[in-house]
C-alpha cells in the first residue's frame, strides 16, 4: 500500500509539472495588453514646413504607448470644416479633434460636445499654461472645451526692410505712409501690401478685425451683438469704407482676391511685395523645413532683411495700436467617450503628451507656433520665430477677432462682403446692410 501511494503521489507531481510546463500555470501566462483606439481629426497640410517633425511626434507616442492605437484623419482648410460639420450632423465625433476657441468650432462649444478639460486634465496640469489659454471666458461655450496651444495674433505686417531701403522708403507709421509708397513700388513691379484673399476668411481675420478694433472697439461689437449698435451706423460703415479705400488706393491689389491662401508666403519670400499681412502663425512657413533642409527665407536674411510691424495708424482710429488676437487652436476630447473608460484614460494620456514641454519645444523649434505652455525655450529657433514674441511685446492691447465674437451665420456673410468690396461689386453701405440683416436674423432666432 505504501508503494502504491508513492506511485500515485509521483504521478500527481509529474502531472502538475507537465501542466505547468505547458503553460497552464498563471506565472507563465503572458496576455498582450488590450489596445485602445483613438480616432483623431487633425488639421494639417502635408506640404507645410515641419510636417515630418509633426508626424514623428505622433509616431513616438504610439511607440511609447503600445496599448493605444491612433487612427488619424488629416484635412486642411475648408475640407476639414466640412468634415467636422458632417460628424456633428451624424452625431458621431472623433475621440480627439483639432478645434478653434470659437468661429468654425462654435457648434462644438455651444452644444458642449467636448469634455470640460478643466476637470479632465486637472488644475495641477493646467497651472503650467499662461492664464489666457486656460480662461474659459476666452472660449465660445464659456468652458474649457479645448486647450489652446498658443495665443494667436491674427494681424501681423511682415515687412521686407531691404525692399524699403533699396527704394528709399522708411518703415511706415501711418496709413498715409503706406499709400505714398504705392507709385514707387508699382514702378518696380512690386506690390505694397500682399494678402492672399481668395479664401474669404483672410481679410476678416487678418485685417478687418484690427480695423474694427481700432475704429470701434470690443464694446461696440458687444453692443452690436446685443442689439444696441448696428453695422449700418456711420462709424461701422467707415470700417468697411477703409477696406474699400485700401483697394482704391492700390495699397492692396484686387488681384490678391485670386490668390489661394497658400500662395502668399512664397510670393513674399520672392520679394514680390514690401509687406505681407497675415497671422502670426505664418512665420512658420518661412523657416527651415527639417525634412528638406530649405527655408523660404534663409535664417541670415530673416535677421537682416525683415521685421514684424503692427499695422500703421488708421485715419480716425479711436483705439490706437490695437491688434486683433484670440487664444489659439488646440485639441478637444469628445464628450461621447464614457467617463472613466479606458478610452478616456488614453485620451488624457495623449493630451498630456502632446502638451508636454518635449513636444511644445519641437513645435517652437519648427516654427509651428509660440506655445501657451510656460517656460518653453530653445536656442535652436530661427530669427522669425524668435522675433514673434518681441512683436507681441509691442502690442499694448488686443481686440476681438470677429469670427470669434460673432456667430457663424453673421461672420460668413461678413467674410463674403469684404471680398465683394474688393471686387467692386458691393459698396460699403450695401456690405454693412447685408451684415446687419444677418445679425438681425440671428438675434431673432435666438429669441424665438
Amino acid at each position: 500500500m505504501k508503494k502504491a501511494a508513492v506511485i500515485v503521489a509521483v504521478a500527481l507531481v509529474l502531472t502538475a509539472a507537465v501542466a505547468f510546463a505547458g503553460g497552464s500555470g498563471e506565472s507563465t501566462t503572458t496576455t498582450a495588453p488590450q489596445q485602445t483606439t483613438l480616432s483623431v481629426l487633425y488639421y494639417i497640410d502635408a506640404t507645410q514646413a515641419g510636417y515630418a517633425d509633426d508626424q514623428a511626434i505622433w509616431a513616438k507616442f504610439e511607440a511609447e504607448n503600445p496599448d493605444i492605437k491612433i487612427q488619424k484623419e488629416e484635412l486642411f482648410n475648408e475640407p476639414f470644416h466640412e468634415k467636422i460639420a458632417a460628424y456633428i450632423a451624424a452625431g458621431t465625433l472623433p475621440d480627439l479633434m483639432y478645434m478653434w476657441p470659437s468661429g468654425r468650432s462654435t457648434a462644438l462649444h455651444e452644444r458642449h460636445l467636448t469634455k470640460d478639460l478643466s476637470t479632465l486634465l486637472g488644475n495641477d496640469f493646467l497651472a503650467n499654461f499662461v492664464p489666457a489659454a486656460v480662461d474659459p471666458n476666452n472660449q465660445k461655450g464659456k468652458y474649457l472645451a479645448m486647450l489652446p496651444q498658443s495665443v494667436t495674433y491674427t494681424s501681423v505686417m511682415y515687412t521686407n526692410k531691404k525692399i524699403l531701403s533699396d527704394n528709399g522708403l522708411a518703415l511706415p507709421t501711418t496709413y498715409a505712409d503706406l499709400k505714398a509708397m504705392v507709385p514707387k513700388l508699382r514702378a518696380k513691379g512690386l506690390q505694397d501690401v500682399l494678402m492672399a484673399n481668395k479664401s474669404t476668411w483672410v481679410m476678416q481675420s487678418c485685417l478687418f478685425s484690427t480695423v474694427v478694433g481700432r475704429l470701434l472697439g470690443d464694446q461696440w461689437v458687444d453692443d452690436a451683438v446685443a442689439g444696441r449698435a448696428k453695422f449700418t451706423d456711420p462709424e461701422a460703415v467707415n470700417a468697411f469704407r477703409f477696406i474699400q479705400t485700401m483697394y482704391k488706393d492700390g495699397v492692396i491689389s484686387p488681384e490678391t482676391i485670386q490668390l489661394e491662401y497658400g500662395e502668399g508666403p512664397a510670393l513674399f519670400a520672392e520679394g514680390k511685395s514690401a509687406f505681407l499681412v497675415d497671422g502670426d502663425w505664418r512665420q512658420g512657413s518661412f523657416v527651415t523645413d527639417k525634412a528638406s533642409g530649405t527655408a523660404l527665407i534663409p535664417p541670415a536674411k530673416q535677421a537682416s532683411d525683415f521685421t514684424f510691424l503692427n499695422f500703421p495708424k488708421i485715419p480716425g482710429e479711436k483705439n490706437p495700436g490695437i491688434t486683433s488676437a484670440v487664444v489659439g487652436v488646440g485639441f478637444g476630447v469628445s464628450g461621447q467617450i464614457p467617463a472613466g473608460s479606458a478610452k478616456e484614460k488614453a485620451a488624457v494620456r495623449w493630451m498630456k503628451y502632446y502638451y508636454s514641454p518635449e513636444v511644445m519645444k519641437i513645435k517652437l523649434e519648427t516654427g509651428s507656433f509660440i506655445p501657451s505652455l510656460k517656460n518653453v525655450t530653445s536656442d535652436k529657433v530661427e530669427p522669425f520665430t524668435a522675433m514673434m514674441p518681441k512683436f507681441y511685446e509691442s502690442i499694448a492691447k488686443t481686440s476681438y477677432v470677429l469670427d470669434g465674437a460673432l456667430d457663424v451665420d453673421v461672420y460668413t456673410p461678413l467674410n463674403n462682403v469684404l471680398q465683394e468690396i474688393g471686387l467692386g461689386s458691393k459698396t460699403p453701405e450695401q456690405a454693412a446692410a447685408e451684415v446687419q440683416k444677418a445679425l438681425d436674423d440671428w438675434r431673432a432666432r435666438q429669441s424665438s
